[in-house]
């Protein structure tokens, strides 16, 4: 949510609590729209979530202090009794998001100096307007849908470099920032995270994992790149199987899509970790060092491929399901 889209609805929960409350001549009324300012938050399921802890905090607040007023009167020392039983039992029972508002409401019966059943209906009304309107101006939340798919697009594109520096790498030794790259796609998958969680905050009754399960694959393969970055950058000669590898690594690059799976890649790289262990023994320590290298950079590729075919197998209706004559590959 905007500034300009939460002060719009800051200004018209909070004016309309007020405006209703002095409607129907309530006491207090502009605590209505102090309730409302502090009930409209960021996503629907946190406004509702918020709204449900407020009422149970209320209740017990208005609960304690009718109990404590009744027996010790309207002094200060039942005011501190009130405060010593309702605050640790707010928070024992997680209701301490409640605790401001729900003293505002209990201050206004100390104030009036008795405890009736129509201030303590006084008091919910007051609660009940300033939440409901805070809830219904939520009900309006602007879609995330475009700016996640561009997200969707921009982590598959930072991929693809990646890849083209790793493969740049392994035929000329030239791509020494590639560790810097795939920071880059961390920070920007925690902020399209952020994102993807908001927006899953905002559907209460269609919630779905999809977006957030497809960041955080990308996310786990994002940590297998670190770990081949410094294998990368641990080469020291090419060769032969830097070569074969570097071809791996540009028909990934070509390949990587949100609606490809990576089975194909994932026979080559079996064909390749065959063809690695029928060479010939490396016949000097740094030949011998980098194979290792290599060896252990193919099964990090062949982990980082995997990683997204366990994502498509699990997804696949949904994946196929505007493309259903389409030939995925990553």
């Amino acid at each position: 949510m905007s500034i300009v889209q939460k002060s719009i609805k800051l200004v018209l929960a909070t004016s309309f609590a007020i405006y209703l409350a002095h409607q129907f001549g309530l006491l207090y009324a502009n605590s209505a729209g102090v309730i409302a300012l502090l009930s409209v938050l960021d996503t629907r399921r946190t406004s509702l979530l918020v709204a449900k802890e407020r009422l149970l905090a209320n209740l017990l607040g208005l609960f304690l202090a009718s109990f404590v007023f009744s027996i010790l009167g309207f002094s200060q020392l039942s005011l501190t009794s009130f405060l010593v039983l309702y605050l640790p039992s707010a928070f024992y029972w997680k209701l301490d998001k409640g605790i401001a508002p729900s003293t505002v409401l209990v201050l206004h019966l100390f104030q009036e100096g008795q405890v009736m059943f129509q201030l303590l209906l006084n008091e919910l009304a007051l609660f009940g307007i300033g939440t409901g309107l805070a809830l219904v101006v939520n009900l309006y939340m602007p879609s995330k849908a475009t700016a996640i798919a561009q997200y969707r697009q921009q982590v598959e594109e930072q991929l693809r470099v990646i890849m083209r520096r790793f493969e740049s790498f392994l035929l000329s030794g030239n791509g020494i920032n590639e560790g810097l790259l795939v920071i880059e796609l961390e920070q920007l998958l925690e902020t399209a995270l952020d994102l993807v969680y908001q927006e899953r905050h905002n559907q209460i009754f269609h919630q779905t994992n999809y977006d957030v399960h497809y960041f955080e694959m990308r996310r786990m393969q994002a940590t297998i790149l670190k770990r081949m970055a410094k294998l990368i950058n641990g080469l020291k000669e090419s060769s032969p199987e830097s070569i074969i590898l570097a071809q791996l690594f540009s028909e990934t690059a070509q390949q990587i899509s949100e609606k490809n799976s990576g089975y194909k890649l994932l026979k080559d790289i079996d064909a390749f970790l065959t063809s690695f262990r029928k060479r010939e023994l490396p016949q000097t320590r740094l030949a011998f060092e980098n194979r290792a290298l290599l060896f252990q950079l193919l099964n990090d590729m062949q982990h980082f491929i995997q990683v997204k075919l366990d994502f498509y197998q699990h997804y696949e209706g949904i994946l196929l399901k505007n493309e259903p004559n389409s030939a995925p590959e990553l």
